[in-house]
Order: C-alpha cells, then sequence, then structure tokens
C-alpha cells in the first residue's frame, strides 16, 4: 500500500507529483498535418493511482476521441517529474499532461505552460480555491482536474470505548487535545499526524499563518502564528497524545489507523479506498478538522490538466484538456476514482452518491493550496526534516531558517 503524502486524486494518493515524459513522441511532425486535415494525434501524460484511475481516465478519453475525431495516448508515467523534465529538456513534451499544484511556479517560470483559462466561458464553476493554486503571476494556467483536502478521522470503537459521544467531537484545538490525552492508551496514541507540511501545515493555516502572504510575493514563516501552530503540536507530541506514524512503526497515518495504533489521524479522502481494501472491519467517522485560533483550515492538494507551450497541436490539447475538465467527464472520473470534483456545481450529487465525504468537500471553501515558489521545494524539504525532531526541537529555529531560505525565491 502506497502513502499518499501529495495527491490529488490521488492523491492520495500524494500525493503524486508532477512531471512528464521525455520519450512521449507523438509523432509532432505528422500532427501539423493532421490538423490541417481536421483531426490532431495527441499525447496525454498522466501519474495514475492504479488501475481503476488509469481506467477511468482512459474510458474518457476514448469518449473524446470519438466526438472529436482526434486520436490521445495516454502513457502513465513511472516518475511524472523525471519524465516530464526529460519532455521538456528534449524538445518533445505530451500535449497535455498531470500537473501538481506544487509545481505550478517552476513550470510556469521555465517558459514550459501554455494558459489556456481564459479561454473557458464556465471558470466560475470551479472552486476559486483550486483555481488559484493554478494561477502564477495573475495568470491562471489550467483546469483542476479533481481535488483532496485534509480532514479528521476518527476510529468509532476507540471512540466508544473511551466514553465518547458525537457531542465530543473536537471542533477547536484544545478540545482535539482533551480527546486525544483520553484516546492514548497503551498500545493506542490518540491523535497520529504525518510529520510533514503537507499535514502540520494545516496547523499553520488554522492559525493564521502560512509559507507565503496571499499574492505569493512575500516570505511568512517567521511569524507569531506559525510559531503558535508548532507549539501547540510540540506540547501534545511532548505529552505522548500526539505521534507521527513513524514513533508507531507505521508508514503513515492511515496505516496507524487502520491498524489500531491510533484512535485519530489526518488524512485526505484518499484513505477511504486505502481503508476499503486494507482495513474493511474498521468503522470511522470523518470529520472538519478542529478549528484554530484564526478559524477553520485545511489544505487542498490537486492537479490541473495542462497543456505544453511548444505542443504542437495546441488548439486539439486545449480541447482534450477542457473536455476532461468538462461536468460529464469529470462526474465519471470522480466517481470512480474517489477524488472530489472541482466544480462547485458537481458537490451536490457526488454528495449524494457520497455523503461519508461531506468533510473533504465542506473543506474547499477554506483550504490552503500548496506554495508556489521558483525553486522552493528543496526549502520546504528542509522544513520537512526539521519537523521530525519537533517534540524535543526548538520551533523558533524551524521558522526562522525555513524564512531565511524563502526569502530569495520569492523577492525577500
Amino acid at each position: 500500500m502506497r502513502s499518499p503524502i501529495r495527491r490529488s486524486a490521488q492523491a492520495a494518493v500524494a500525493v503524486a507529483a508532477l512531471s512528464l515524459a521525455a520519450a512521449c513522441g507523438g509523432g509532432f511532425d505528422d500532427t501539423a498535418e493532421q490538423q490541417e486535415s481536421g483531426s490532431a494525434s495527441l499525447t496525454m501524460l498522466i501519474a495514475s493511482s492504479g488501475d481503476a484511475e488509469t481506467e477511468a481516465v482512459q474510458a474518457q478519453v476514448d469518449a473524446y476521441e470519438q466526438e472529436s475525431g482526434n486520436t490521445v495516448e495516454v502513457q502513465v508515467a513511472a516518475d511524472l517529474s523525471q519524465e516530464l523534465a526529460q519532455g521538456f529538456a528534449g524538445g518533445n513534451p505530451p500535449d497535455v499532461f498531470y500537473l501538481d499544484a506544487s509545481r505550478l511556479a517552476d513550470q510556469a517560470d521555465a517558459g514550459n505552460l501554455f494558459p489556456y483559462v481564459d479561454q473557458v466561458d464556465d471558470v466560475d464553476d470551479f472552486y476559486p480555491n483550486l483555481v488559484d493554486a493554478f494561477t502564477y503571476q495573475d495568470t491562471q494556467y489550467c483546469l483542476p482536474k479533481d481535488f483532496s483536502t485534509l480532514a479528521l478521522e476518527i476510529n468509532d470503537a476507540a471512540w466508544s470505548a473511551a466514553g465518547l459521544t458525537e457531542a465530543d467531537y473536537p471542533t477547536t484545538w484544545d478540545q482535539l487535545a482533551s480527546v486525544a490525552q483520553r484516546l492514548t492508551t497503551g498500545t493506542q496514541t490518540g491523535l497520529v499526524i504525518g510529520d510533514t507540511r503537507d499535514r502540520v501545515g494545516a496547523f499553520m493555516v488554522e492559525a493564521g499563518g502560512w509559507f507565503l502572504n496571499g499574492d505569493g510575493t512575500e516570505a511568512t514563516v517567521d511569524t507569531p502564528q506559525n510559531l503558535e501552530a508548532l507549539q501547540y503540536l510540540q506540547t501534545n507530541l511532548a505529552a505522548g497524545s500526539f505521534a507521527y506514524p513513524s514513533a508507531v512503526d507505521a508508514g503513515w497515518g492511515g496505516e496507524a489507523f487502520g491498524t489500531g495504533k491510533a484512535a485519530m489521524t489526518i488524512e485526505g479522502n484518499w484513505i477511504v479506498g486505502a481503508m476499503e481494501s486494507d482495513y474493511p472491519e474498521v468503522g470511522y467517522t470523518v470529520v472538519p478538522l478542529p478549528e484554530g485560533p484564526d478559524g477553520p483550515g485545511t489544505l487542498s492538494f490537486t492537479n490541473c490538466l495542462a497543456v505544453a507551450a511548444d505542443s504542437d497541436a495546441q488548439d486539439a490539447a486545449v480541447d482534450l484538456a477542457t473536455y476532461l475538465t468538462g461536468a460529464d467527464a469529470m462526474t465519471a472520473l470522480t466517481q470512480d476514482t474517489g477524488v472530489l470534483p472541482s466544480r462547485q456545481s458537481l458537490a451536490d450529487a457526488y454528495l449524494e452518491q457520497f455523503p461519508e465525504r461531506q468533510a473533504y468537500i465542506d473543506g474547499a471553501e477554506y483550504a490552503q493550496g500548496p506554495v508556489n515558489a521558483p525553486g522552493a521545494e528543496q526549502v520546504l524539504l528542509d522544513f520537512d526534516s526539521q519537523l521530525g525532531g519537533l517534540a524535543t526541537g526548538d520551533p523558533e529555529a524551524i521558522l526562522q531558517s525555513t524564512q531565511t531560505n524563502l526569502e530569495p525565491l520569492v523577492g525577500g
């Protein structure tokens, strides 16, 4: 079982990173001739969470081919980031590809993306936060194909055994800390949470902080809000009522939760599939993340369907991307893969089918997208590595070093 850290359908789970194939050739020399004759041959590179996603994408692509007369070769990347880099370096990128929101700035800065959102009439139907995740320097580049958010998963049996009821579902940080203590036993930790920004970052948002300001022009890591978030986590980690997966011999929060080592965890909607597959006997409830000092907060994980700036079949590529993010295709793809529809108009119908995913959908209204700054990945990985020692570390020093390293990437 994989451990999804950054997925949009994943996510995922994970998560998937973003990348496309070098050897994604599609016969681009022939494409121009085909476009002149009314058809085009396209390549599409995806990062798939498994057979279900691959088959769902292929089914929608088949429908597109029937409707458009174009042909599309769907390629499943083994390493999306590496293959994408190779494709652009070799001058032969895929026409359409999955792009993780955390990599938008890098690809836009390199001139690899064709911004097509201004050609779409119903952009307002997409959740604004998700559109913002694919906006860089005031340019909207691509449409979010789906998304995932974080919520709090609670083991029903552990909850009942601790004498807790639905009235005790935590809605604040103080309540979360209190129930985590009650749920902690000799063999079970109250809350197990991933030790990276993709989980810890939710607490930063709930405290009113984040890595960048609203328009991404200033590093805002070393702030009282972020310090409050890390100190809250540190206190509970040190108390033993919160823990990282490695501390309970688990690969990720979902594994700790499924095996009973955690009474609660914080994961995205990708955990639904993992629980059904690996731990079908575990009954659980999903609720929104408890509010922090600044109110509600969660993180979003999303991929868009990006179009290569150097595609020789650009019009057809845009046509494919907009078709697959249309209401009909999105309905089929989200039903089959467990991710959430990025179109607001599809939410009610989706929840009629999957009412247990209400908390994930609700999070779209206030979710924080990833850091969009060219070259920021290494800085954030260093932040993640420092979080591993948070229980006994210096939260202020962690924030200060990350601030120092991030500032030069966003202009100071």
